[in-house]
């Protein structure tokens, strides 16, 4: 039984919490609130309780269970490993079963859904967006913040969005000669529609070690925003339009650049669509021929040594969560900053703690949000690099707002817009 069909799915996960409290020493929203319902430990009691029958799933426990950013550290430092991101699935779904979804987040799921009115409406955003956003002075690269406060932090940096998308801008098929492979390219809402320049050093990379990339033009939002706050159907629904997509156009392997997006093809599609029996094997495929970028650069291709020119930047980098402990990828990104010429790696104090972004979470709890990311600042400002490397758009904004408003010179960017760098540093070498 999945843990977004129903709450008793996770019956013998809360069992094997024997409430020692060893989350509360991982996580991001105990270390700041101090509240016992902040922890894992709290939440599973909450949920203990509701299947019990001692208490009804409210709109107030609702709140409650949206307090947790999904980083799974709870997990990875439970003793009797107790998996409580499938708790918290279970928990948010049967909460949305019982008091509904928020309006906002209806709208904006039900907007993810049909693609080409999204698509209008980022178009139409990035026309008008000076209207609700002013511009901020930064030489790295094009960053603003509300002229309004609407609630998600009067100090919210965002970046400017692009005249075009990234998939407005190349064909379906961006062919190279004698391909090694034919790769299909997840490019997620991020990247397409905010940070197009890692998309573009994605292809780049790819092309430049002879792999052919394969861009679905139908391709739809990864379904994580949705299933993370319990709404498994437009989940499912998404995943399923992805699931045709890539596999209408077919691909010897899926890349993606974005922690999230690499979670749900290889284990969130699984998952949503267990008990769907045309789908659940299209699914389990690509799940096993997805890759992380540099996963795949690493362990499939490998990628082209020869040929990288010099790079003068100090790097520290930031593990998302989806990345690290969701996906297991850690080593990788630094193997590959490491066979940068020029390139000197400063690790931060704790790389791996969430940056507090995790999605609407910053959207709906912009002040805790800030607590957290303002310790991941204090950490990178003890580096004194001038570059953060991260795997995750969502990551790379979160940081570039800490950065920014801590008035610390430091560029945020993907690990693969680095060794795009460098390939276009050799060529000028030459």
């Amino acid at each position: 039984m999945s843990v977004y069909d129903s709450l008793d799915s996770i019956t013998e996960e809360l069992r094997k919490c024997m409430k020692c409290g060893n989350c509360q020493a991982v996580c991001p929203i105990y270390k700041e609130s101090h509240h016992e319902v902040g922890a894992a430990r709290g939440k599973i009691s909450l949920i203990e309780f509701i299947l019990s029958g001692e208490i009804d799933m409210t709109k107030g426990l609702s709140e409650r269970l949206s307090l947790c950013t999904t980083c799974n550290a709870c997990s990875i430092n439970c003793p009797c490993g107790v998996r409580f991101d499938k708790i918290i699935l279970a928990g948010r779904t049967e909460a949305v079963r019982k008091q509904g979804m928020h309006p906002v987040k209806k709208i904006a799921f039900a907007a993810l859904k049909m693609q080409r009115m999204f698509d209008f409406g980022m178009r139409a955003g990035s026309i008008f967006q000076g209207v609700a956003l002013k511009n901020i002075p930064n030489r790295h690269s094009k960053l603003a913040r509300m002229r309004v406060d609407i609630g998600i932090g009067e100090n919210k940096v965002f970046p400017m969005l692009p005249k075009k998308t990234l998939r407005s801008e190349f064909p379906e098929v961006i062919k190279v000669k004698n391909p090694k492979m034919r790769v299909a390219f997840f490019t997620g809402c991020m990247i397409n529609y905010f940070y197009t320049d890692i998309g573009k050093a994605v292809i780049e990379v790819l092309t430049e070690n002879d792999v052919e990339v394969v861009i679905p033009k139908f391709q739809a939002c990864c379904g994580i925003p949705a299933s993370v706050n319990g709404d498994a159907n437009s989940a499912r629904t998404l995943a399923k339009r992805n699931l045709r997509a890539f596999e209408r156009m077919g691909a010897d392997a899926l890349v993606v650049a974005c922690s999230s997006g690499g979670t749900a093809w290889k284990h969130v599609y699984g998952e949503l669509l267990e008990n769907d029996a045309e789908f659940k094997p299209l699914a389990d495929k690509w799940a096993a021929k997805s890759y992380d970028i540099s996963e795949f650069l690493i362990h499939k291709v490998p990628f082209k040594k020869e040929g990288l020119g010099r790079v003068s930047r100090k790097v520290t980098y930031h593990e998302p969560c989806h990345l690290n402990r969701g996906q297991g990828i850690s080593a990788e990104p630094r193997e590959i900053l490491k066979s940068i010429p020029g390139v000197e790696i400063i690790e931060m104090k704790d790389p791996g703690r969430c940056c507090g972004m995790a999605g609407s979470f910053s959207l709906v709890h912009p002040d805790i949000s800030l607590q957290i990311s303002d310790r991941k600042t204090a950490d990178i400002a003890q580096t004194h690099t001038d570059t953060v490397a991260t795997g995750c758009p969502a990551c790379r904004m979160q940081l570039q707002s800490g950065v920014e408003n801590a008035k610390i010179d430091e560029e945020v960017l993907h690990t693969i817009q680095i060794l795009a760098e460098s390939y276009r540093a050799g060529k000028q070498e030459k």
